[in-house]
């Protein structure tokens, strides 16, 4: 979720600690960095599949 919130969303780091202690998940921004560099590049991939998928591979 974590990751998620910070690639979908133009958010700091800081602000998905805060988002997630909102929830009651208490991590770090810290631990949201090392999320981000494990998961992130897996996640703007899968993103980016899915939208070159919607557009049908047609470009104008």
């Amino acid at each position: 979720m974590a990751v998620m919130l910070y690639v979908r969303f133009p958010q700091s780091q800081r602000n998905v600690e805060d988002l997630l202690h909102e929830r009651g998940i208490d991590v770090s921004h810290k631990t949201v960095r090392f999320w981000w560099n494990r998961f992130g590049p897996m996640f703007a991939a899968e993103m980016h599949h899915r939208r070159a998928e919607q557009c049908d591979g047609v470009y104008p």
